[in-house]
């Protein structure tokens, strides 16, 4: 089946629909990853968006049961340079297009990727549609120029009731504002009692549960529309340790009094090498944000720098001053070939034990 992606900015590339066959919209992005499609396909921080692929090809491997960042996907669409038909991995259990039938998303291949994200770097983000190649395009054009996406993108990812990961180890709390499975899954690695928890959960709630530590999550879309997560953490701050990636490093950075700005074209992909300005090491890292902490805002907070990317030195970690929190806008949970982050979770684990030891001897 013919289809094309109209973008609001005007420009059209025609391909060939694969998945279901169904109109879609949304915040047109790229990814730089060679592998990890079908991390990115699960991850919700992509809620609303239709992710473009640099690297040609796509689905090579196929669809496995293992590699999941959630059951339900919410991404958009995919659009590919060429999606593979055969793949080839013992792991497999069907192919892409198969599996994007099943999950009612859709696809567009055939089209100019490259020529894409060059669209994309030069102009930003824009919104998007995949429609018919029949569409007329001027109507799509002022459909999606008068359109106003969601803004609770959070709330349609996040649990809407707690559940537990039970262990025997220290009891965290994970805020789930679209959290991957890798941040529970490294938790109870470390045998973790995680209880998580919906993204609109309070500050009184939490310390209910007497926790030994809280980990924000990831998640979509713009921290300032998520309100309710600014006050929760303003209120939890010095009372037990905290953990945030991601959206949750944003959200302590505005919690703080800081400031986030949206990224032209943001960060997304699993090779951006990001420096730790204490231990003055790199990590390469697995990265998904369009948004990031204001490093100028940061001079009249309780909150230092603790990580710098070095592709455009934008803020990539932070340190609360004063209390056991600290935050980093990449992904440690994530695998993009070395494990460099992983670390962090280590340093999570020796945070609440020492935050605990102190409750003790007072």
């Amino acid at each position: 089946m013919k289809k094309k992606l109209v973008l609001e900015s005007g420009e059209v590339f025609h391909g060939k629909g694969f998945g279901a066959d169904q109109d879609i919209e949304g915040e047109v992005v790229f990814n730089t990853g060679m592998t990890g499609y079908q991390e990115l396909i699960s991850d919700p921080s992509y809620c609303g968006q239709i992710v473009c692929m640099t690297y040609p090809l796509i689905g090579n491997y196929g669809i496995n049961r293992d590699d999941y960042e959630s059951i339900e996907p919410a991404i958009k669409g995919l659009i590919v340079k060429e999606v593979c038909d055969f793949p080839s991995n013992f792991r497999t259990q069907m192919d892409l297009d198969e599996f994007f039938q099943k999950r009612n998303l859709s696809g567009i291949s055939g089209i100019d990727t490259r020529r894409l994200t060059r669209v994309l770097r030069n102009s930003g983000v824009v919104k998007g549609k995949i429609v018919a190649e029949d569409a007329d395009e001027n109507s799509v054009i002022e459909s999606l120029k008068s359109t106003d996406f969601p803004t609770d993108q959070v709330a349609q990812v996040s649990t809407k009731k707690a559940y537990a990961s039970p262990g025997r180890g220290l009891k965290v709390v994970l805020v789930d504002y679209g959290s991957k499975s890798g941040i529970l899954r490294e938790l109870t690695q470390r045998d973790c009692d995680v209880t998580v928890v919906s993204q609109d959960t309070t500050a009184e709630e939490i310390l209910l549960i007497n926790p030994d530590g809280v980990m924000l999550s990831n998640g979509p879309g713009d921290p300032e529309d998520v309100k309710g997560a600014i006050e929760m953490i303003q209120n939890i701050l010095g009372k037990v340790p905290v953990f945030g990636i991601c959206l949750g490093h944003q959200l302590i950075g505005l919690a703080c009094g800081a400031k986030t700005f949206k990224l032209k074209f943001g960060h997304r992909g699993g090779n951006h090498p990001v420096l730790d300005l204490k231990k003055n090491k790199v990590a390469i890292t697995s990265q998904n944000h369009g948004y990031a902490v204001d490093q100028e805002s940061l001079k009249n907070t309780d909150l230092e720098e603790t990580h710098i990317a070095l592709n455009d030195r934008t803020n990539e970690g932070l340190k609360h001053k004063i209390h056991p929190c600290f935050s980093v806008q990449y992904h440690p949970e994530a695998s993009p070939g070395p494990e460099d982050a992983n670390y962090l979770f280590d340093e999570f684990i020796e945070l609440m034990e020492e935050f605990k030891s102190k409750k003790v001897l007072n």
